[in-house]
Formats: C-alpha cells, sequence, structure tokens
C-alpha cells in the first residue's frame, strides 16, 4: 500500500517495521478493505496558557462530583485559597474563596505556601507549608480538615502540624495511594546534609501523621540540580502501566527551576531508597524559544473526559529576575497535555508558548506515526524525539477568517506550509504568499469523519497527505489516498 524509500538524512532510521505493519493491519478496520485507525485512547485536548497569573505551586484536583478544584500560592503568602469549576479553563475566571488565613502571631503566622488539595475518607484536607512570625523561616508542614460536600463552603478545622525525624525546614506535603497503601511524600532538610532539602516518603496513619521511619529516597547532587541552591522538593506522583512515577523541582526558583523524574515499580517497597531511580538530566526545564522560564512545582490532574493526563505547573514569562526571586510575584499556573512513550515512561516535552496549547495529529492509517518537522522538512513518524518536533498549535488562519493555520510548538512563528507542494516548517516571512500556503481549511476526516483533514487555501482540492511518510499537498483520489489525507488530534 505505501512505497518506501530511504530519506537522506541525518539520523536516518528504518521507518516501517514489522511491528508497526502488524499495529497498523489491527487496528485497520474499514469497508471494501479500506484503511482506518481506531479512534485514539487519548484525544487531543486544548487549553489557553497561562491559566491563572500570580499563582505558584498549583495544585488541581478533580473530585467524583466533576468539579475541578485549584488551589495555589499567592504572593502575600499569607492565606490559602481555593477556585472550583467544571473544566480546567474554567478555573481561569472561576471566582476565589479564601478559606484560612495565617495565624496573626506564633507557627502558622508565616510563608503559607504550596497547599493541595485531597479528598481522603470523606472529608477534605490541604497541606501546607508555613513558618511562624518571630521566625518566617521555621517552615513546617501543616494540614486543615473540611467537613462539607463543597470546599469552598467546608468547616475547616487545623489539624496541627505533621511530625517528622528532625525539626527542620520541611514543606510540599502530598499524598498518594498505590496498591491500597496511603504515603505522604514531602521535602525536608537533613541536617546531616550540606543541602536544603531532599526528598522522603512515609506510609500514613491517617491523614495528617505519619507512621514508620521516613525514607529518604532522594538527594540534591547532580549539576543540574544544584543550580543557586542544593534544592530537591515540591513533589508530585502520577502512576502509569505499573510503575509509580515522582516528579520534583530542584535548585533556586528562577529560571535554573526545572522538573526531574524519580520512577519506582509500583510492587516494590516505595519507603526503601533502592526502589526509586532518578532521571540523569531534568524533564522539565526553561524554554527560551517559548518565552518560558523556571518550571517547576508541578501537580497532575486529567482532562475533562478522563481520558488524557494534565500537567499543572508554575513559571514565568522572563528571564532576569531582581533580587530574591521568591520576592517576584509574576510566577504564573499553566497546564499542558503530559504524554506517554512507547516504554511507558512520561513525556513532558516542553513548556510551550502562551496561548492555545499544542496538539499532535497522528495519521489514519499509520496510527503510531504522527506529523512532525524534520531539518524542517514535514514527514509522519513514529516514536517523535523531541517531543516538541510533532507538535502544533491550530491557530487562527494567517490568511482569513474561518481558516486555520499549523505552528511549530519549539519554533514559534513557524508553521506548516507548502512550497511546491512539499510540505515544510518555515519562518512567517510577513507576505501574502506565506499566509496563503501555510492556510489551511479545516475538514472532517476524510478517510474518518472522527479524524481531521485539512484542505489547502489557495489550492481547493489538494489536501495536506503522506506519501512514502514525507508531507505534501495533493489531491486525493483514491482510498489509501484520503487515508493519507486524514489525522487524528492527540
Amino acid at each position: 500500500m505505501f512505497r518506501r524509500r530511504t530519506p537522506a538524512l541525518p539520523r536516518t532510521r528504518a521507518l516501517l517495521t514489522a511491528g508497526a505493519v502488524a499495529l497498523a493491519a489491527a487496528c485497520f478496520a474499514g469497508p471494501a478493505g479500506t484503511a482506518r485507525a481506531a479512534v485514539p485512547a487519548s484525544p487531543g485536548v486544548t487549553y489557553t496558557n497561562p491559566l491563572a497569573e500570580k499563582r505558584a505551586d498549583p495544585h488541581i484536583f478533580k473530585h467524583t462530583d466533576g468539579y475541578y478544584y485549584f488551589t495555589a500560592t499567592v504572593p502575600e503568602y499569607d492565606r490559602i485559597v481555593l477556585r472550583r469549576a467544571a473544566t480546567v479553563q474554567g478555573l481561569a475566571t472561576a471566582p476565589e474563596t479564601t478559606i484560612w488565613t495565617k495565624h496573626a502571631s506564633g507557627v502558622m503566622g508565616a510563608h503559607i505556601w504550596a497547599p493541595e488539595i485531597h479528598f481522603i475518607d470523606g472529608r477534605w484536607y490541604v497541606y501546607f507549608a508555613a513558618g511562624a512570625t518571630d521566625d518566617v523561616w521555621a517552615i513546617r508542614m501543616y494540614v486543615l480538615e473540611g467537613t462539607g460536600g463543597n470546599p469552598l463552603t467546608a468547616a475547616w478545622a487545623e489539624k496541627g502540624r505533621i511530625r517528622t525525624t528532625w525539626e527542620s525546614f520541611s514543606l510540599d506535603a502530598t499524598t498518594f495511594v498505590v496498591n491500597g497503601v496511603r504515603y505522604l511524600a514531602w521535602a525536608q532538610r537533613n541536617p546531616a546534609e550540606e543541602n536544603n532539602t531532599s526528598l522522603f516518603v512515609a506510609k500514613m496513619a491517617n491523614p495528617w501523621t505519619i507512621t514508620g521511619t521516613p525514607a529518604e529516597i532522594s538527594r540534591p547532587t547532580l549539576a543540574w540540580e544544584t543550580v543557586g541552591y542544593k534544592v530537591n522538593e515540591g513533589p508530585a506522583v502520577i502512576q502509569h502501566g505499573g510503575r509509580v512515577f515522582m516528579s520534583y523541582s530542584a535548585s533556586a526558583t528562577d529560571a535554573n527551576y526545572c522538573l526531574g523524574l524519580l520512577t519506582a515499580s509500583a510492587t516494590a517497597d516505595l519507603t526503601d531508597p533502592s526502589s526509586w531511580t532518578k532521571s540523569s538530566q531534568p524533564v522539565f526545564k526553561s524554554n527560551a524559544a517559548t518565552s518560558q522560564y523556571g518550571p517547576g512545582h508541578n501537580s497532575f490532574t486529567v482532562s475533562e473526559d478522563g481520558r488524557s493526563d494534565i500537567l499543572v505547573y508554575h513559571d514565568r514569562s522572563y528571564k532576569d529576575i531582581t533580587g530574591d526571586p521568591l520576592n517576584d510575584p509574576n510566577r504564573r499556573t499553566r497546564v499542558q497535555k503530559l504524554y506517554w512513550k512507547a516504554d511507558g515512561t512520561p513525556d513532558f516535552g516542553i513548556p510551550v508558548a502562551d496561548g492555545v496549547t499544542p496538539q499532535r495529529f497522528s495519521s489514519d492509517n499509520l496510527p503510531d506515526r504522527f506529523v512532525r518537522h524534520w531539518e524542517y522538512r514535514a514527514r509522519v513518524e513514529a516514536d517523535v524525539s523531541p517531543l516538541a518536533d510533532s507538535q502544533f498549535r491550530v491557530v487562527p488562519g494567517l490568511a482569513g477568517s474561518g481558516t486555520v493555520s499549523l505552528e511549530s510548538a519549539n519554533f514559534p512563528g513557524h508553521y506548516l506550509r507548502h512550497k511546491n507542494f512539499e510540505v515544510w516548517v518555515e519562518k512567517n516571512d510577513g507576505t501574502a504568499r506565506f499566509a496563503a500556503d501555510a492556510t489551511f481549511h479545516r475538514r472532517a476526516g476524510l478517510s474518518d469523519a472522527a479524524g481531521v483533514s485539512y484542505e489547502s487555501y489557495n489550492y481547493a482540492g489538494r489536501y495536506l497527505r503522506h506519501y512514502d511518510h514525507l508531507l505534501y499537498v495533493q489531491a486525493p483520489s483514491t482510498a489509501t489516498d484520503r487515508a493519507d489525507a486524514t489525522f487524528h488530534a492527540q
């Protein structure tokens, strides 16, 4: 059905393996032998960033009542706030309620940081860090308990401090359940170490009490974990494919702030430090091309249909900060889709540009292959790395209303455009010709109405399609052509 050729490009690799053929065959189920891919298990989602200005250390929790609940650090460091909305995007404009305010004196009187909201055994719990009025750096972890269906109107009570091994700087508590066992993960200064904080895990006796000896599972030792300050903090957990993944933040809270990743088997003893392995490089970091700096202190949630994992984090839109980053109020809450690699590990990609979040487009008849740019030539390929090569923002068409253009995620200002009917990713030069070549009409999929096809704006009847794994703008005439010109957003 498809001819093959080896492209004369560096980084060449086989594009149509026996395994891929088997996968494609398993997914094809169309009339009269026409190839037809299954609708993706995780369809495309789009949001608009930033979600919330001046909100750092964001945590978004989707409850069984269908609502999302959002809390974050406010720049005044003096209170805990909540928002509620039926959609992730709705949180951007949802009214904000203050559910708790710092004490006028004593403990819990300063530096109210990093709240997280959880629903455990029929009650709401908020975990947060706080200093004292007589020592703002005596940061410790505390818990609030809320009674009532809606946490914005719940009756909140202080359950007190989470006691750990030492009386030392501790913060960023999060809780998670693996195989029916509830754990707490947090960051704390180990007095025996010359750093700011390491990461710890312990089992829980109840939502405000740990049990057993805490396990130190990560300390900042790598070069990218120790820029400015030696920091491991802000743990967040997501489970997938029988493994537990814990992201965490490292280095100073400026443009050097980034995410690392710890991985353990879900069947392992999570309180055994040897059960965890650490990424050798950050999995999410500043990106000058998209103007996103210091991404970190993340959490995870799910899309409205429950079929996509969503990364929640904060960053800034500029690199240079005057004075202490903690006094800079402009960390913003942002969201984007989290993808999964073929080996079952998370692919964070890059912090995408402000505005609408990008999508990926899989081929209808080669469902494991995605539209991507490779040395600026557009093609379809499996196992794309880096992920951002296969991400495109669907934006208003450069040439006219009612149309769209496809902007590269990692090369903002560059678009898919046809040139001599070949499709390339090129920078917008501002000409009418470029605008027309980079503009398309979005149509229902020619081979599957659940998909999407893109018809050329200036050559009616010609569509984006793959041929020999390269993208062209051509007029489809056969069932194979129509399948080649049909894609699914993911």
